[in-house]
């Protein structure tokens, strides 16, 4: 098939991975222009991958060669931009989260459907091969019922971080650890233990950062099948330490711990599986880890456009775990249970 021409739309901290990415995958893409409104990010960036680079966004939009654009703008950019690649008719590849807010997020994946367009988000956890691992452990039934499903997120960022202008308020970022680190793993656990229905939990701004959103939550869940579980996210836990999700089955139990998977069942079996040095992130530095996993996720783009499929991550399938931030934050400040959707 003919190269898929691909243009960038955003140049800063999270278009590392991608365009390492696009450079493994050049017998598929070619990336044909690059658009950030800091000339200095234009110049940075052509200059470090040999990219073209566009300074203004219609230039991509009006383009009739370009067939898809990955969008790695700050989340409150997003709706405007997806509504203006989907009336050009491009294919989207959106960086998570898919919006500051879940009606706006709503409004996005709803521009893309109408217009008939690929949109793929960028939650490369369900990529991990410690993820895909386990989910086919469940599929196959290894487990029996899933009566248990919790999740851990223990980060640490230092307040350098959360000085950066936008980094950590609603109006740029939408929320904090939830929706900017947590969203990874509770999307994660949202495709292994299936739809959460009602959560509870605790949320708040500790004194280790001057921040406007939350840095610290602790919440419940339970999900449409009984399962219950709990929920754990937090940048404050210095030096940083690997995130975890646990399942428990009528059958068995598995236990994700960053790279490493260990699933044992009731039969006296056992299933493991380490991804080696793929991990990391946790700690001061979130641009540590390795690209693998956002390759990944574009490959799964690339191949849904291709097959006339949805991609793995959809945007429909990426509310499921919006829809949940909002419940676990909703009962933080109403202090009651609440209905996840």
């Amino acid at each position: 098939m003919a190269k898929k021409r691909i243009a960038i739309i955003g140049l800063g901290m999270a278009s590392t991975p991608h365009a390492k990415s696009l450079a493994d995958l050049s017998d598929r893409v070619e990336v044909v222009a690059a658009y950030s409104p800091s000339e200095a990010r234009r110049r940075e960036f052509s200059g470090r991958w040999s990219v073209p680079v566009a300074d203004r966004p219609e230039a991509v939009f009006g383009n009739p060669s370009i067939d898809a654009v990955m969008v790695l703008t700050p989340p409150n950019t997003h709706l405007e931009l997806v509504e203006q690649a989907a009336r050009a008719g491009k294919h989207i590849l959106l960086e998570k989260p898919l919006e500051v807010s879940t009606g706006r997020a709503e409004a996005l994946v709803e521009a893309a459907e109408r217009a008939g367009v690929k949109l793929g988000i960028v939650l490369q956890h369900r990529f991990r091969p410690v993820g895909t691992a386990l989910a086919e452990i469940v599929a196959g039934g290894r487990l029996g019922e899933i009566v248990g499903a919790s999740a851990r997120l223990s980060n640490w960022r230092p307040q350098s971080y959360y000085d950066q202008p936008g980094r950590g308020t609603k109006a740029r970022d939408g929320g904090g650890v939830l929706l900017t680190q947590g969203i990874h793993t509770l999307d994660l656990l949202i495709s292994l233990a299936g739809t959460p229905v009602e959560a509870m939990a605790y949320a708040v701004t500790t004194p280790i950062h001057r921040m406007e959103t939350e840095d610290l939550v602790a919440g419940a869940v339970r999900f449409a099948n009984g399962a219950i579980g709990t929920i754990g996210a937090t940048t404050t836990a210095y030096p940083g330490y690997p995130d975890a999700i646990e399942l428990i089955g009528t059958k068995g139990s598995a236990r994700i711990e960053d790279t490493s998977l260990v699933a044992r069942f009731h039969d006296g079996t056992e299933a493991r599986l380490d991804d080696g040095a793929l991990g990391g992130g946790a700690g001061a530095d979130p641009m540590a880890f390795p690209h693998h996993h956002h390759r990944a996720v574009l490959t799964d783009f690339l191949d849904a456009i291709e097959e006339g499929r949805e991609p793995k991550v959809s945007g429909r399938e990426a509310l499921k775990v919006h829809r949940l931030i909002d419940a676990l934050l909703r009962s933080a400040e109403t202090g009651r249970r609440e209905a996840v959707g």
